[in-house]
Order: C-alpha cells, then structure tokens, then sequence
C-alpha cells in the first residue's frame, strides 16, 4: 500500500491550513494512518478564541465521535461471552421494561443500531442531570419507545450512550468510563482520551465555538436544533467531569485515527487485539438504513455503533466507499475507518458548523484529498 509521500503530506497540510484561515474554526487536529501507521498528525489555529497554540496532545469535546468508544467496549463483552447482540435488554437490565411490554422486546442490537426507537427525551434537555448516573439511567427506564422497536432507524443523539454504558456496567460490574479505559483506551495507548475528565485531571480541554446565524453559509434545517445553543453546556468543567457515554469523549485525533486504524485492521494495531477480525466484521456490516432518519431527517446507514459509509450526508469523503465506517460529532470532529484502504482518520476541531451541511463540506475535503492521494 503506497503511502503519502512529502508532495501529498504538504498538499493536505496546506488545505488543513486554509480552514484556519477561512475561519472555519479556531484550532483543528488532523491525524491519519495507513497500514496501521501513523502519516500525518497535524494540529494548528488556537484553542479558543483567546488561546493558546493547538498542539497534537491538546484535547477536545469530541461530542458524538465518543459513540463508538463506547460501542467498542460492549462488543468486547460479546468477544468475551458476556451477553449476545440478540439478547434482550431486559435480561441483563431487568429495571429497564415492565415484562411483556413492547419495550421489553428492545434487544443489544437494536440499541447498537439505532433502532430501538429511545430516541430523545427530557433527559436531552437537562444537562443539570447529566453528571448523575443513576439519574440518566432511571429516565430511561420510565421512557416509552417512540417508533416500535426494530421499525424505523432514528438516531439517539444521548440515550445511547447511557443504554450502553448502563449495559457495559450491567454486564461487567465496572462503570463504562472505567471499562472502556481497560478494554480500549490502554491497550491502544490512547493516552490522551477517556469519557469524562477523571478527578486527578485539570480542565484544560479546548473552547468550542459555534458559530452565529450570519457566520453560517446557510440556516441550520432539520436536526438536532442550534448549534450555538447545543454545544454551550460542553464548555463547562461540569459537562467536562460529566460521563456521558455518548457526548464527552475527551480526547486527541491523534487518539482517534490510532482507534480507527486498529479496527481498519481487523481489530489488531502494533501487535495488540482489543477485538477478533470476526467481531469486527459483524459490527461494522449494515444493520439499519433509511432515506429519512426518524430524528435528523437525512439519509442514515448503520452499523452497531457506528455510521456507513455510501450515502450523500455522510462525512468521510464525496465518494466514500460503503464498507467505510465511523462516527461524526456535533458539527465539529470525525473519525473513520477505510478497511479497503487500511486507513483510520480523524479530524477534530472546536468550531462546531452547521453538522449536515458545512461541517460535512469541511471534512469531505480533507477526506478526499487523503483518498486522492492513495488511490493515485
């Protein structure tokens, strides 16, 4: 696999630049491997507007990029034989429905795939609840499903993150920022990432801006609703030390393109499996798709924890190859995956643009030209 030479690395860190100088954002990372190497760890602008120089070690909210972390150290519950994909959710959280109720049916896979119809709930507006676990996990067990579970593909923008937390913690006895620590972030010397801020950490995670209505190529549409307004409780030390399994990923591009990498391998990096090339397979293969995602109104493929490549909204390149997979964040990072190509790539900034139109332009860009360049 032919890798990116000099002329190619200064072609992209020169289209990296511009989006500085565009002001699309005030500091960015960009991290990039291939055949389970590292080619490219780029990392400029400042961390907020009044920062400091952004370095590859600085870390950011990584918002919905956190998902698949998360996602990950369930499926490597399923290597261990800790529970199944089919099993149903009740059987390991019998808190979660009353018996013979629809909910009740919900089962690992169609929480992993989006599918299990929890959408959104009071819960997503009250961020002064996301700091208590047991709090987060008791709105879910007084929700009722919104789409008849396995009928319809409808993200759940935080709801999952605790579905899967509470099931990781269920199964293995160990909160999830712990376990995913243990069965990820340690064997991958993701050094710089975790799920929440630990306590012996400083606060010193980047300041994210989103950007006002004039400074916007066009209005925000359907979706999640206005980024400005969306993203200001993620600049709180609260949010920061918060576990919010599918939000408060804390961490690095660097971290993210080497987790990308492991599983564009088959599960195994520098000589560590954190999964089997059979696990991967299986929860990276297509599970949902829809023209109209019953939450953010665009098209959506999904795997178990992860988005498809192949559709017009997705963020991994203009002609992104279906076997491409990986998760986005709230207008503002990226990360994937490209097992044809054996590439793991992630771009990570605190300039959270409009996520289904300018942020998909901004990284598409980058995306490609890193494709371009190893096809050639």
């Amino acid at each position: 696999m032919p890798r990116l030479d000099a002329t190619d690395r200064d072609r992209i860190a020169a289209l990296f630049d511009r989006h500085l100088e565009l002001g699309l954002h005030h500091g960015a990372q960009l991290a990039v491997y291939v055949d389970g190497e590292p080619v490219l760890d780029l990392a400029g602008g400042l961390t907020g507007p009044d920062g400091e120089p952004t370095t590859p070690a600085q870390r950011h909210v990584l918002f919905s990029s956190t998902k698949p972390y998360a996602a990950v150290t369930l499926h490597s519950l399923v290597e261990d034989g800790e529970l199944d994909y089919d099993d149903r959710v009740v059987e390991h959280w019998p808190e979660f429905a009353d018996a013979g109720t629809e909910k009740a049916e919900i089962t690992v896979r169609q929480v992993l795939s989006h599918t299990a119809g929890l959408t959104q709930g009071a819960i997503d507006e009250r961020p002064d609840l996301w700091s208590d676990w047991e709090a987060c996990v008791e709105t879910l067990e007084s929700m009722d499903p919104v789409y008849p579970p396995g009928e319809r593909a409808a993200y759940h923008p935080l709801t999952f993150g605790w579905l899967v937390g509470e099931l990781v913690r269920r199964v293995s006895g160990t909160p999830i920022e712990e376990a995913a620590m243990q069965r990820v972030f340690d064997p991958l010397g993701m050094d710089d990432t975790g799920i929440g801020l630990r306590d012996d950490e400083d606060d010193d995670v980047a300041e994210l801006v989103a950007f006002e209505a004039f400074d916007r190529c066009r209005d925000p549409g359907e979706g999640l609703g206005d980024h400005t307004e969306v993203a200001a409780p993620f600049n709180t030390e609260a949010i920061h030390r918060a576990v919010i399994p599918a939000a408060t990923g804390i961490g690095t591009a660097r971290d993210m393109a080497r987790f990308y990498a492991c599983l564009a391998n088959g599960g195994e990096l520098e000589g560590m499996r954190i999964l089997s090339e059979e696990i991967v397979e299986e929860m990276t293969a297509l599970e949902a798709e829809t023209d109209a995602d019953g939450t953010l109104g665009r098209p959506g493929r999904f795997a178990l924890g992860f988005w498809k490549g192949g559709t017009t909204a997705d963020p991994y390149g203009s002609l992104t190859p279906e076997r491409v997979f990986g998760h986005a964040g709230l207008g503002s990072s990226v990360g994937w995956a490209d097992p044809d190509l054996n590439v793991g790539f992630s771009y990570v900034t605190n300039g959270v643009r409009e996520g289904s139109y300018e942020h998909v332009a901004r990284v598409r860009q980058l995306a490609d030209a890193v494709r371009t360049a190893l096809l050639r």
